[in-house]
C-alpha cells in the first residue's frame, strides 16, 4: 500500500503502508523504548494521537496474548522505520501487520523517524493526519484534515476509554483497593492483585459515593489520555473522595487530577515524556530510579503551595513534577509508571508504600 504521514506544518512524508487501509488524524508523538512496543500499542494513554518509535526495527518478536495493557490498540496511527515480517519468540501469535489489521489501525514504514522526533522535539507535537491506501493519496487534502481536527486540549479522552460498568477482582483478606479508571493499563491491575487486594475498577464517570460504598481501603486514580482538564467529573469526585480522608495513590494522569483537585494547576509539555528511560530523583531519599513513562502534561511545582502537598520526585532531564505527596494526610501521586510494561520494574515499591499507608 501507498502511506502519506502529514504535519501540520506542511510536511509530508511517503512511506510503504501496513496494517488497515485507513485515514486518521491525531496528535503526533514519539516513543524512545527499544521494545515494548505491544505494550505501547495497547496502552489507553495513547488514544487521540499516531504514534511513532524511535527504534529502527519494530515487530521482531511479534505479538503474544500476555503482553496487552488493554483489550485492544489504542492509538490512531502507527509510524516506524521497518516492521519485521518474520517475529521469533516462543509466544508469538500473530506479526505486527496482522495485529494492526485485526484492530482496523494503519500503519506507516520505511521513512526516517528520528529525522521526525527531531523536528517534533524542535517544535513540539503536532497535529498529523495518516493514511495508507492502495491508491494514490491527496497530500494537499490530507495536510487539511490533519490542520482542522480538534486540538487535544479540547478533547474528553477519557470517556473513550474508561471501564463502561463496575469490574470487581476479588482476594479473600485482601486489603480493599478501588481504581478510578481514567484509561488504566492493565499492570495496574495485576500489580495490586499479585500482591493480594480486593479490587474494584470504577468508571471515570463514577461519583464518590459509589465508590465509598464499597468500603474500600485506598483508592488508585489510574493513568489516561489527554488533557486532565476536561475530565472535570474525575476531579469532582477526587475532591469528595479527599474530604472524607480516603488514601488516595494517583499514577499518570491520575497526578494531574490530582493536582487539580487541590487547586494546583498544569501544563502542556512541549513534546511529553514517552519511553523508558527517564530519570527521576525520590527528594525524600536522594535515590535516582529509572522510569517508565508516557504523558504530555504536567503539574505546575509553584501552584502546589498552599495546598499541603510537597513535590516528592523531580525529573533529572527538566526539574519537572514526578511524584509529589501530602504533609499530613494518605495522598500520594507519581507521574511515570511504577508499574512499567514497557520498562524497568525498579518503581514497583510505590504499590507497597501505598498499600503500608492504608493499614488494615
Amino acid at each position: 500500500m501507498h502511506a502519506t504521514l502529514v504535519l501540520e506544518d506542511g510536511t509530508v512524508v511517503e512511506g510503504d503502508g501496513f496494517g488497515a487501509e485507513k485515514e486518521v488524524v491525531g496528535e503526533a508523538v514519539f516513543n524512545t523504548s527499544m521494545s515494548g512496543y505491544q505494550e505501547a500499542l495497547t496502552d489507553p494513554s495513547y488514544s487521540g494521537q499516531i504514534l511513532m518509535l524511535t527504534y529502527p526495527m519494530i515487530g521482531n518478536y511479534g505479538i503474544n496474548p500476555d503482553d496487552f495493557e488493554s483489550d485492544r490498540i489504542r492509538v490512531e496511527g502507527f509510524a516506524v522505520r521497518e516492521w519485521c515480517i518474520t517475529p521469533s519468540h516462543r509466544s508469538v501469535k500473530e506479526t505486527i501487520d496482522e495485529f494492526l489489521k485485526r484492530h482496523d489501525v494503519p500503519g506507516i514504514s520505511g521513512i526516517d523517524t528520528r529525522a521526525l522526533t527531531i523536528k517534533i522535539r524542535t517544535h513540539g507535537t503536532m497535529k498529523a493526519a495518516l493514511k495508507t491506501s492502495e491508491d494514490e493519496i491527496d497530500a494537499e487534502k490530507l495536510l487539511e484534515a490533519a490542520r482542522l481536527q480538534e486540538d487535544i486540549s479540547k478533547l474528553d479522552l477519557v470517556s473513550r476509554v474508561t471501564s463502561q460498568e463496575v469490574r470487581k477482582y476479588e482476594n479473600r483478606y485482601g486489603k480493599r483497593v478501588a481504581i478510578l479508571d481514567c484509561g488504566m493499563k492493565l499492570s495496574i491491575l495485576r500489580d495490586l492483585l499479585k500482591r493480594g487486594c480486593d479490587v474494584t475498577v470504577f468508571p471515570a464517570k463514577s461519583t464518590a459515593s459509589e465508590i465509598l460504598d464499597s468500603r474500600p481501603d485506598g483508592v488508585v486514580v489510574s493513568n489516561g489520555p489527554g488533557d486532565p482538564k476536561m475530565a472535570g467529573y474525575a476531579i469532582d469526585t477526587i475532591t469528595e473522595l479527599m474530604e472524607e480522608k480516603m488514601p488516595i495513590f494517583g499514577i499518570c494522569l491520575g497526578h494531574q487530577l490530582l493536582s487539580l483537585a487541590v487547586g494546583a494547576d498544569t501544563y502542556k509539555l512541549k513534546f511529553g515524556h514517552r519511553g523508558s528511560n527517564q530519570p527521576v530523583k525520590d527528594i525524600r531519599t536522594g535515590k535516582v530510579n529509572i522510569t517508565s513513562q508516557n504523558h504530555g502534561f504536567a503539574v505546575v511545582a509553584d501552584s502546589l503551595k498552599g495546598t499541603g502537598f510537597q513535590v516528592s520526585h523531580i525529573n533529572l532531564n527538566d526539574n519537572t513534577v514526578e511524584g509529589m505527596k501530602h504533609e499530613t494526610l494518605p495522598f500520594s501521586s507519581v507521574q511515570y509508571h511504577p508499574e512499567a510494561h514497557p520498562g524497568p520494574h525498579d518503581n514497583e515499591y510505590l504499590f507497597d508504600e501505598f498499600l503500608r499507608s492504608i493499614g488494615r
